[in-house]
């Protein structure tokens, strides 16, 4: 079986007008974890090197600069098995017609069985796909969009599509480099106890516990901190709270005895 890697999906623009929109192609399927980009028929064709593809582009300069160009669509399937031609209605020679995500789980299966690159086709930005470049493709595929205003914009669609194309193949999980704290195991059951020990030696010195008639507030108190999973550096703030409040609590008493 195949991994479904993400090398071998290819994002395909056919006859791009503005190359600002092929910068923020690249843009957006850099920012899935995706690199492959192929260009059919492009209005600029040194658009690796114009200004405005460069500044849509950020930080996806790579992926503009690796981007293949091509005179055909048949030249940038080369190597191709499954192709999907990005458009909003069923063509009446053209390939059956999938939604978004149905399209990307036949993708995902495919990859994982077998060879061959996985293509999606996007048109031009104010005609889409000419018939005889749909046929070309395996499938039509279009975006659940509100059908009174279901225009997108090619840097847009590509978006979507690179997303739905991520959610598949790479999992749907947030990267734990994006979570500052993931990394912190939480505090051991020793440390744990010793923390709801001295919470409550400070609420019992503030007058909010009373020792007397505690009712439940200290299993309720438990409850919150076990959904919270504290590291020993969460620890240890509570209990620096803890003990700032039994200090001051100590200081008030001590001044009122002197008086």
């Amino acid at each position: 079986m195949n991994a479904p890697t993400p090398d071998r999906i290819r994002f395909v623009l056919v006859a791009p007008s503005h190359p600002g929109n092929i910068g923020a192609a690249a843009r957006a399927i850099r920012t899935m974890g995706f690199g492959r980009l192929a260009v059919v028929a492009p209005r600029e064709a040194a658009f690796r090197e114009h200004a405005e593809a460069l500044a849509f582009a950020t930080h996806a300069a790579g992926v503009l600069q690796a981007a293949t160009c091509h005179d055909l669509l048949s030249d940038a399937l080369d190597g191709v098995r499954l192709s999907f031609a990005m458009t909003g209605y069923a063509r009446e020679f053209g390939p059956p017609l999938l939604d978004l995500r149905s399209a990307v789980g036949r993708a995902r299966t495919h990859l994982g069985r077998q060879p061959g690159d996985v293509a999606f086709v996007f048109g031009a930005e104010r005609n889409g796909l000419s018939n005889d470049d749909v046929e070309r493709c395996s499938a039509c595929c279009a975006i659940a969009a509100d059908a009174q205003h279901a225009s997108l914009n090619l840097a847009q669609a590509v978006q979507i599509v690179a997303y739905e194309c991520r959610l598949a193949l790479l999992g749907r999980e947030i990267d734990a480099r994006l979570l500052p704290f993931a990394g912190e195991a939480p505090a051991s059951h020793d440390r744990i106890e010793g923390m709801f020990a001295h919470l409550e030696h400070a609420l019992k010195s503030l007058g909010y516990l009373d020792a007397d008639q505690p009712k439940r507030l200290m299993s309720r108190l438990r409850r919150l901190l076990a959904r919270a999973q504290p590291s020993d550096a969460e620890v240890d703030i509570l209990r620096g709270i803890a003990a700032a409040i039994v200090e001051r609590r100590s200081e008030r008493v001590g001044r009122k005895g002197g008086r």
